[in-house]
């Protein structure tokens, strides 16, 4: 295989990376890889999402096949959510990414600090 066709990045990876990248996803994966989780304890484990937000999260992560949805019968009816062996295969690339992230955040600010002084001098002119 090419190179070149390896490091492409189509339409429909790009859809699938974005929606399980993003912000909520990310939070909604991690907890669920420690146990499975009804709607309102992902909630509390994360406060800031909307309830909106993450059920859009959850149904977006439900259509990848990145985690299952179970309807419990207590009463009243409840739904537990769960990652599938689909969504573990995220673990180790996710924690790649975020040791780089750490790794690489002393150079990541400097380039930032560099990029907003040259940006500032050259609004002065």
């Amino acid at each position: 295989m090419d190179t070149a066709d390896e490091l492409r990045i189509d339409a429909p990876h790009r859809e699938l990376l974005d929606q399980i990248l993003d912000k909520w996803s990310l939070s909604v994966l991690n907890e669920l890889c420690e146990r499975p989780c009804r709607f309102n304890e992902l909630r509390r484990a994360i406060p800031q999402v909307t309830q909106k937000s993450l059920t859009a999260t959850l149904r977006r992560l439900e259509r990848n096949g990145v985690v299952e949805r179970e309807i419990v019968s207590t009463r009243p009816v409840a739904v537990r959510y769960r990652i599938t062996p689909l969504g573990k295969t995220l673990r180790h690339p996710i924690d790649v990414l975020l040791a780089w992230a750490s790794q690489s955040m002393p150079a990541v600010e400097r380039a930032r600090e560099k990029f907003e002084t040259r940006e500032e001098e050259e609004a002065s002119l």
